[in-house]
């Protein structure tokens, strides 16, 4: 097979690409390294069959060249991070939608199975906290003067677009929400400036800096192991029942960020205390949050022999002692 993954630089890209690759298959990424990391390209070019194109998915041109050539595309490019979504609103709005329209108009055209990442963030401010969130449950994005949920709407455009493409000229498309997805490498490869937490705790502990938590700490979120996604993912791809649907893939590491700092100082052996720090310090105004983010697996686990194999310990316990390997260390945690 010959696959297109836009945003192969990123994290999760680069990882599904060196999957992909293992297995023989061709892989042409195409990425245009505003969040992706040259170095994750760098790493990939050992293999006989992969190819990347440094361009932008609103670039009709490179993503039809792109697309006329491959079997399958994964479509992951997307703007990211909650502080570029809050100060760089026009790129992240006509990435996610235009870009995305892009591909999945091009993808139509030239036959091609697509993949959409999408995110748990298109659930929006989330009613019944008490409960996991299904992929029928209504969704409820907060006022348009609060500018994270700018993000929340372009990836449910994105989402409406794909059934659309494939009610309408029959794509075979398959959609994706993501809950927070972690890894070793997220210590070394993703920038600390894109809101990710683990590598950022980790970071401030290894640093004895103190560990600023956001909000009040109270919030709960689930963490997935990229390996799990990559597996969710492909397999997904490969199962006629769930073209035209839309799959939580995620896991039931729950853990409320207060709770996770606390784990990262246990962890590290850091002596770091552990701040609170008020969301409109961060990221200015415009920004509201959720209490629980957290995935109902019911729909996956009916569709494809989906189990997550990471539990949270083991998610910390890696991307710590990766930590320790890219700094020079020979002293493992834990």
């Amino acid at each position: 097979m010959n696959y297109l993954i836009t945003g192969g630089a990123g994290f999760i890209g680069s990882h599904l690409a060196a999957y992909l690759l293992e297995q023989g298959h061709q892989v042409h990424i195409l990425d245009n390294l505003s969040t992706g990391d040259p170095e994750n390209i760098r790493k990939l070019t050992r293999y006989q069959h992969f190819r990347s194109t440094v361009a932008d998915i609103r670039d009709v041109e490179a993503v039809e060249q792109a697309i006329a050539r491959c079997d399958q595309v994964y479509h992951l490019a997307a703007s990211v991070g909650v502080k570029k979504v809050m100060e760089q609103g026009v790129e992240t709005l006509t990435t996610n939608v235009l870009g995305t329209e892009n591909v999945l108009r091009l993808a139509a055209h030239y036959r091609v199975k697509v993949f959409l990442a999408s995110s748990s963030e298109v659930y929006g401010k989330v009613q019944g906290e008490d409960s996991l969130l299904s992929e029928a449950d209504d969704c409820l994005i907060g006022a348009t003067s609060k500018k994270r949920w700018g993000y929340a709407c372009s990836k449910a455009m994105d989402e409406f677009l794909a059934k659309a493409y494939q009610e309408e000229q029959n794509l075979d498309v398959v959609i994706g929400r993501f809950f927070n997805v972690v890894g070793a490498v997220t210590s070394a490869n993703q920038k600390n400036d894109n809101g990710k937490v683990i590598p950022r705790f980790i970071d401030q502990a290894m640093k004895g800096e103190p560990i600023r938590v956001y909000g009040d700490g109270s919030q709960l979120r689930s963490f997935t192991h990229v390996t799990d996604v990559i597996q969710a993912v492909t397999a997904l791809m490969n199962v006629p029942e769930a073209v035209g649907e839309v799959f939580n893939v995620g896991s039931e590491n729950e853990v409320s960020i207060r709770d996770l700092a606390e784990k990262v100082k246990q962890i590290t052996g850091s002596s770091s205390q552990i701040q609170t720090i008020p969301f409109e310090q961060i990221y200015g105004s415009g920004f509201e949050d959720i209490g629980r983010r957290s995935p109902d697996l019911t729909k996956i686990k009916s569709t494809i022999p989906y189990k997550p194999q990471f539990d949270m310990d083991q998610i910390l316990q890696e991307a710590v002692n990766e930590y320790l390997r890219d700094k020079g260390s020979t002293k493992a945690a834990g």
